[in-house]
Parts: structure tokens; sequence; C-alpha cells
């Protein structure tokens, strides 16, 4: 009996997928130190765990991290519309899982750097060279893919963050060449919006990293993430970007933007070298 919740919400799932659209979930949120576990669905037997580690977490408690969640329906076309464009990134129809987290703005909650995001579901199948995403979205606005690993256990599907809104778990079948330059691409723009005295430096390492990735070099480039992550928090710890994210959304985490950003290009980097895709 272990597994029947889990069993009647998919077979739910599948048959009837506009119930999936509607279809909230109980959440129930624990925290510890500067970790909040969210179990999704029955608590005796959950259809998902998500997992929010960070570096160094403010007012940290069940209520101020506002974690819901629901099933969407797969077929769903006001949620294709916000996927990339071609149909090649596709919500997997036995997990349409929605995890919104929005934070109340009362709620106290602040933190400094990054934090990790996963998503740790049974009900999807892993395998060496998945094909699985996670993608990440402002409040019905656009996904990108904001992958930082892919692990078994069954499937464990990684992100870093620097801030929040919403989560999907994706089947991502674009060619990875093409998601590396979407994320140089962010990347560019979140360089973009620093302080003007902060862009070159940036600018330099991310003309080197696009420089190894055109001469096929995806250690090099690898290197060069790393370096870039390096200088955003290097160039927080000097008081030069901010590197802060609070629940009353007035500062801008420049540093952990860049982090992130840097993190899930190296995965993108990884993956193509290993798996040619």
């Amino acid at each position: 009996m272990k597994n029947v919740s889990k069993i009647l919400l998919l077979v739910l799932v599948l048959m009837c997928p506009s119930l999936a659209a509607a279809q909230s979930l109980p959440v129930q949120v624990t925290v510890q130190g500067n970790t909040a576990v969210a179990r999704i669905g029955n608590a005796a037997s959950p259809i998902a765990e998500v997992i929010l580690d960070f570096e160094d977490a403010s007012g940290l408690t069940a209520s101020s991290v506002g974690i819901t969640a629901k099933l969407v329906s797969a077929v769903d076309a006001s949620l294709l519309a916000r996927l990339p464009a071609g149909g090649l990134a596709q919500v997997p129809a036995s997990q349409p899982l929605l995890i919104t987290i929005e934070p109340p703005v009362l709620g106290g909650l602040s933190f400094r750097g990054t934090g990790r995001f996963e998503l740790h579901t049974h009900a999807l199948p892993y395998a060496i060279g998945s094909s699985f995403r996670v993608f990440k979205a402002p409040l019905n606005g656009a996904f990108r893919d904001t992958t930082e690993e892919i692990a078994e256990g069954s499937v464990r599907a990684r992100s870093r963050y620097d801030g929040f809104s919403q989560f999907l778990v994706v089947a991502d079948m674009r060619p990875t060449d093409a998601v590396v330059v979407e994320k140089i691409s962010f990347l560019r723009g979140r360089v973009a919006a620093l302080p003007v005295a902060e862009r070159a430096g940036f600018n330099a390492l991310l003309d080197a990293l696009e420089t190894s990735v055109a001469d096929h070099q995806p250690n090099a480039a690898i290197a060069l993430a790393n370096d870039i992550a390096a200088r955003a928090r290097s160039r927080a710890a000097a008081g030069a970007i901010g590197n802060e994210w609070r629940a009353t959304r007035d500062v801008i985490n420049e540093a952990g933007g860049l982090i992130a950003g840097s993190s899930t290009l190296k995965f993108s980097l990884a993956y193509l070298r290993d798996f040619g895709l």
C-alpha cells in the first residue's frame, strides 16, 4: 500500500490532464538550520520532496518560505507558451509538478549568496545522460534551464538560485550547444545590469569563455565559468556588487545571479563535453 497514492495520482494525471492543471497539492515544510524540506502530496507517501539549502539564511521558517505545489497539464497551452519555442522542452506526463516559491513580503526571509534547489522524486527514471532539466521562471513568466546537476535516486534534479519563483522539471531535447549559447547570453545580460565599473572584468572572462567554446575546449570554458563565479564572490566581498536576497524585494542579488548562471552554464558545458549532444 506504500505507493498507492502515487499510483492513483499518476492514473488521474494521465487520464485527465485538465484535472492535473487544477490540482493543488498539500505541502508540509520543516526547517533545520539553513535547510528547508518540503514534502509534497500525502505526508505518509509524498510524490516528491523539495530541499532548499541556503549559504547564509536569516528568518528561515516553515511559513517564511512560501512554497506551494500543483499538478499541471503537460499539454496546457498557457504553460507550453512559457517553455522554449520549438516543442523540444516538454513537461513529463509522469511528474507534471509545478513548484512555486514566493516568500511573503513580511515573512522576514533573507539570504546571502546563493542557495540550492533540489527536487527528489521516484516518479521519474534516472539514466546517465538524462535529458531531465530544472527550469525556473518568474511568476507566470518564461522558463529557462537552470540545472546544476541531475543525479540518481531515482531522480534528484538540482539547481542553484539567487532568488525564487517557479520551478519545473522538464525533458529538454534541445541541442546542448544552443543551450550553452543561451546561458552565455543570460550571463551577458546580468553583467550589463552591473555598475559600469564592474562590467569590463566579467565581460573579459565571458569573451574568453566564448572563444574556448568556439575552439571546442570545454574544460577551458568550464574553468572560465568558475572564474566568473569566483570574481562575483570577490567583488561582493569588496562591497562592489550586491550579494543578498530579501523577501521585501528591495535589493538585487547581483553576485548570486552571476554565480547561479555560471553554475548552470558549467553543467551544460560538461554535458556537451561528455555526451556531444
